[in-house]
């Protein structure tokens, strides 16, 4: 069994600054909150996920990146397809994409062979894929929700 345990952000400053909030800091696709230059990534920041079509926060390093180019005048919309992993000895976890909540999930494999892949599905529509010594997988997997965009749209 594994257990995450999250995040609570703080919150405090960006109270005080007048900044939109909703279980974290409102950010746009340019990582740009409702005041005008200031920008939020990381553990605090909720973007439009054009994936999931929903506000998602997700702590990782690619949001910070993202982030200081925009600050700097990119104006790079933020798009890329969430994805994490997480090491355990000579074990790796991987997930990709986004599921809050779903209606169905497919294991495929079986924990003795400690290679599995469990799919998170909404509607009959792939929203993640946890995977263990399915590598190859995952990567299958982030290119092909690259490539499909929102649920519910195609290619």
């Amino acid at each position: 069994m594994v257990i995450g345990i999250g995040v609570r952000p703080r919150l405090e400053l960006a109270t005080a600054a007048g900044i939109a909030l909703d279980r974290g800091v409102l950010v746009n696709e340019y990582l740009e909150t409702s005041v005008p230059g200031i920008f939020a990534a990381g553990d605090i920041a909720r973007w439009p996920d054009p994936h999931s079509d929903q506000r998602i926060r997700v702590e990782h390093w690619a949001l910070g990146q993202a982030a200081a180019r925009n600050m700097l005048g990119a104006r790079e919309r933020f798009t890329p397809v969430p994805f994490l992993w997480s090491n355990h000895y000579d074990l790796s976890i991987r997930y990709v994409g986004h599921a809050e909540s779903w209606d169905a999930t497919r294991v495929e494999g079986t924990e003795d062979d400690l290679a599995l892949a469990v799919r998170f599905d909404r509607d009959g529509q792939l929203l993640a894929l946890a995977t263990v010594a399915r590598d190859a997988l995952s990567l299958q997997t982030e290119q092909t929700l690259e490539r499909v965009g929102a649920v519910g749209r195609g290619p």
